[in-house]
């Protein structure tokens, strides 16, 4: 083995991937996989976890499907004692899961505003709790929260969910200065524009162009550019001394100004 692959190794460790079923956590576990990591794809979806799965044996990686519903404590809980009792541990977590809406600022209902914030926000506080305790148990470990460029920042049409992603980054940093001392990690990942399912429905003309004219690559994200970025989070090696941060992926976008 190498000097850069022992660096980013994963072998013997387990890494749990929530919301890897969608497009960018699917090639970050895809990318878990491939450094020697045993991941559990977690989603509500066992049809895309079973495409998922057959991405990540080609790859020569090994993994399982897991269902659970991430507003549900319960369901993380048995999803913890599943993975348990498939590996015996739990190394690295990635909380990806999350929703979003095109809603008009004053046209926000209470029910959509609580259910956004509680997907976005109430499922990593709760992952957190219930995977970071195992952690913190076991002696160590790194938890990447998905955070988002508009959680730097405030962008159009996605208030509640640039609202939510905010309070993500914060709660990171917040669990960061809790859990440094006991060896358990935790920062967040924030893409910049990557097209996948759940920001289809705004990427309209005039908003690529205006992204675009902000972003100096001049292109969108792809999401395997995502796999360097959470190799680095979570290998006890090369990021041993990395928490509390927001590792930014976004082609230069929140670099810009005028």
């Amino acid at each position: 083995m190498s000097f850069v692959e022992d660096l980013f190794s994963l072998e013997g460790k387990t890494a749990v991937v929530i919301g890897g079923t969608g497009v960018l956590c699917g090639e970050m576990a895809k990318g878990l996989a491939r450094a020697g990591a045993t991941v559990a794809l977690v989603g509500r979806s066992e049809e895309k976890g079973a495409e998922r799965l057959r991405e990540i044996d080609e790859v020569g990686g090994q993994g399982f499907f897991v269902p659970a519903d991430v507003a549900s404590r319960e369901s993380l809980s048995a999803l913890l004692d599943t993975v348990l009792g498939t590996t015996g541990r739990v190394d690295i977590l990635v909380n990806g899961a999350g929703v979003n809406s095109p809603t008009p600022v004053l046209e926000i209902t209470d029910e959509e505003f609580s259910r956004i914030l509680d997907i976005n926000l109430g499922a990593i506080l709760r992952s957190c709790q219930i995977f970071g305790a195992h952690m913190l148990a076991q002696g160590g470990g790194s938890i990447i929260n998905v955070g988002s460029i508009s959680g730097l920042g405030p962008l159009s049409r996605v208030f509640t969910y640039s609202a939510s992603k905010a309070a993500v980054h914060n709660l990171s940093k917040n669990l960061a200065r809790e859990w440094a001392e006991r060896k358990v990690r935790v920062n967040t990942i924030v893409p910049g524009f990557f097209p996948a399912e759940q920001n289809r429905k705004v990427l309209t003309e005039d908003r690529v162009a205006a992204i675009m004219g902000h972003t100096p690559a001049k292109r969108f994200g792809e999401a395997q550019e995502l796999i360097g970025a959470t190799l680095l989070l979570a290998s006890e090696k090369a990021g041993s001394f990395i928490t509390g941060i927001e590792m930014i992926v976004d082609g230069g976008f929140s670099a810009m100004s005028i």
